[in-house]
């Protein structure tokens, strides 16, 4: 893992009862559990995304600033392949500058898209100045119906723990969107050193993140 922080004895939201269960709480729940993870899950989420909301504009600028600089020294030279970044919402690390001159460096990028609820995101090529439209949630896409395959994909995390899994909004876009992709891409996880947790309780559908970066 690059960049996975220590623990900085934060308190965390009530863990799930069955905690004592699983071995050192790191390991899967088992599906028999999901309800009540998923319970967990979105009083946790509610409190990082509270919590990454609270820190000033000018702070998680800076913060992005530190991320995309690591996210250079991980990439390397990204002449030549797709990256998949996101649109910023709620707080997120905003990357937009970044993803601005990986273009200047001949990659090319792309951002997620929903479709349809409960299915796989696609990506549409995306440079600056290219027109957007509302999509869910009113977070702009590109307003093109052509699609990308992305080498390396960039993916925000409201949550993570030591083991890569990624907590996300709960609808399970990314994970439905990497298992059908033709080809598996590099998964970057993005976001704040105050959003790591001891597990997510991860669930047999989870998929983890490659590497995780993060600032703060």
């Amino acid at each position: 893992m690059s960049d996975m922080p220590g623990e900085r004895g934060k308190s965390y939201a009530s863990p799930p009862c069955f905690m004592h269960e699983l071995d050192g709480g790191h390991g899967s729940s088992g599906e028999e559990h999901w309800p009540e993870v998923r319970r967990w899950r979105k009083a946790t989420r509610d409190r990082l995304i509270a919590e990454r909301l609270a820190v000033p504009a000018a702070e998680r600028s800076r913060l992005a600033g530190t991320i995309a600089h690591k996210l250079d020294t991980l990439i390397g030279d990204p002449s030549g392949r797709i990256v998949g970044l996101y649109w910023p919402f709620r707080g997120e690390p905003d990357l937009r500058p970044w993803l601005a001159s990986l273009y200047d460096r001949g990659a090319a990028g792309a951002l997620p898209v929903v479709i349809r609820k409960a299915a796989p995101l696609v990506f549409r090529p995306y440079r600056p100045g290219d027109t957007l439209e509302r999509g869910v949630w009113n977070i702009p896409v590109p307003a093109t119906d052509e699609e990308a395959i992305p080498d390396i994909v960039i993916s925000p995390l409201v949550g993570f723990d030591t083991g890569g899994y990624r907590l996300g909004y709960g609808g399970g876009f990314y994970d439905r969107t990497i298992a059908a992709l033709p080809k598996k891409p590099l998964l970057v996880g993005v976001g704040y050193t105050f959003s790591q947790l001891p597990t997510i309780y991860p669930q047999p559908h989870d998929v983890p993140m490659d590497r995780i970066v993060t600032a703060g």
